[in-house]
């Protein structure tokens, strides 16, 4: 006998669903959920061992996927007919395997009873993935904005470079250099898109001069657990100084909000026609997943960046103190991910530390072997460059960072920027409509 539960969001197919199931002795149905929400709620009981629900159902993300799969409940996603690759891609992105059609339920019985042998047995509905690639979109709409092709983005796996910057605690410079790098890239005309992951409180948006009370990271959970990120994507931005910036938390407290997989569904939409570069907070202790309804782990935005960049950038002081931390930071990333591709940042190099940026190479040497950069202090152009709300591009430290950025992103090549006219026309509006 199976249970199964049903959350059909309101689609005309739950009363075809019913009545397939109700000719199955084998097969009953021990809950119609008003929601999602009501959905989780059921599957924790224990009773259920399938869940039929609505591709398209509000709230159906990576988080209740791996709530189902914690309570040991099959999900089975029905597909609204004429959704095509757009409801494909959401059910891919998520982790859900299994997936029907809503015009061929006929199958819907015989799907339920092959799921018990196994994800080696189950097949889904959908075509196979020569069929199915999906086609770049950029924020421009169908071919107007950068795409896979222009070398200004590409990369080697046919998108932008995402660039995380990390590093301990002690605010060793890492929003000030994630600042920078964006500023480098969109003052040579390439498309870069700045992201805000700080789970401890976002200060981009203050550094460029943003005043904006909309947090483009919480719009960006909240369209993103609607199943509405892909097409409100635009929503979520603001430009500054040529950078797509998608803004922080508020405050610190609303971290609660950002959801598990909401970061990564974003940088994997924003990279199709950007360089992404990823402000992150400072610490890796993973919460664990939690049960659904509780607190996500805070520090799932800085883990899910770390994972999702293709390079990471580690930014530390030289005094003692920063340096043991940057030790240990160090030690303690690679324990997480031995495979990142990292570079050492050591900012603020001053004189009256009475040490050479040799000694300093030397004493990194001894906990990496990661590419190491030396940045200089400038506290007078620091200080100018944040009461004029602009990135720190002048004098040394500019120089520093152009360097990086040229070895960050190879193929950033002067680009004349596309794919931002209804972006910035979009912005000009709101800002007209305050």
């Amino acid at each position: 006998m199976w249970s199964v539960l049903i959350a059909a969001a309101g689609a005309d197919w739950e009363s075809d669903a019913l009545r397939m199931i109700d000719q199955d002795p084998e097969i009953v149905v021990i809950k119609r959920c008003v929601d999602v929400t009501d959905l989780l709620g059921a599957a924790t009981t224990g009773e259920a061992d399938v869940a039929l629900v609505a591709l398209d159902a509000p709230g159906l993300d990576q988080a209740a996927v791996d709530h189902l799969q914690r309570h040991r409940v099959r999900l089975v996603g029905v597909e609204p007919t004429g959704t095509g690759d757009v409801a494909r891609a959401h059910a891919r992105r998520i982790g859900l395997v299994e997936v029907v059609t809503d015009d061929a339920l006929n199958s819907l019985t015989e799907r339920l009873h092959r799921i018990d042998a196994g994800p080696a047995a189950v097949e889904t509905a959908w075509a196979s993935p020569d069929e199915t690639a999906e086609e770049p979109v950029g924020l421009s709409g169908g071919g107007g904005g950068l795409g896979a092709d222009d070398p200004a983005v590409a990369g080697e796996r046919g998108r932008g470079t995402v660039v995380a910057v990390w590093g301990p605690a002690g605010a060793p410079g890492r929003t000030t250099m994630a600042v920078s790098l964006a500023a480098s890239l969109a003052g040579r005309g390439v498309p870069v898109t700045l992201i805000d992951a700080d789970p401890y409180g976002g200060s981009v948006a203050q550094q460029l001069g943003i005043v904006e009370e909309v947090s483009g990271i919480l719009a960006a959970s909240r369209f993103a657990a609607a199943g509405e990120l892909d097409m409100r994507l635009a929503q979520t931005m603001r430009m500054a100084d040529g950078i797509r910036v998608i803004s922080g938390l508020p405050r610190p407290d609303r971290w609660t909000e950002v959801r598990p997989g909401t970061l990564a569904h974003l940088v994997e939409l924003v990279a199709r026609d950007s360089h992404v570069v990823i402000d992150t907070g400072f610490s890796l202790e993973d919460g664990g997943p939690g049960d659904f309804g509780t607190r996500p782990p805070r520090n799932s935005m800085t883990l899910g960046a770390l994972e999702a960049a293709d390079q990471i950038v580690i930014v530390g002081t030289p005094d003692p103190v920063g340096l043991t931390r940057l030790a240990r930071a160090t030690v303690e990333l690679r324990d997480l991910l031995p495979d990142a591709d990292t570079r050492v940042v050591v900012n603020r190099m001053r004189g009256s530390l009475s040490w050479s940026q040799r000694q300093i190479a030397d004493l990194v040497a001894g906990f990496t072997d990661a590419p190491l950069l030396v940045i200089p202090e400038d506290r007078a152009a620091a200080d100018r460059a944040l009461l004029a709300g602009a990135p720190l591009l002048s004098g040394p430290v500019g120089t520093a960072v152009g360097s990086l950025a040229h070895e960050l992103f190879p193929l950033a090549a002067a680009a004349k920027p596309r794919g931002l006219g209804r972006l910035r026309r979009r912005t000009a509006d709101t800002t007209r409509r305050r």
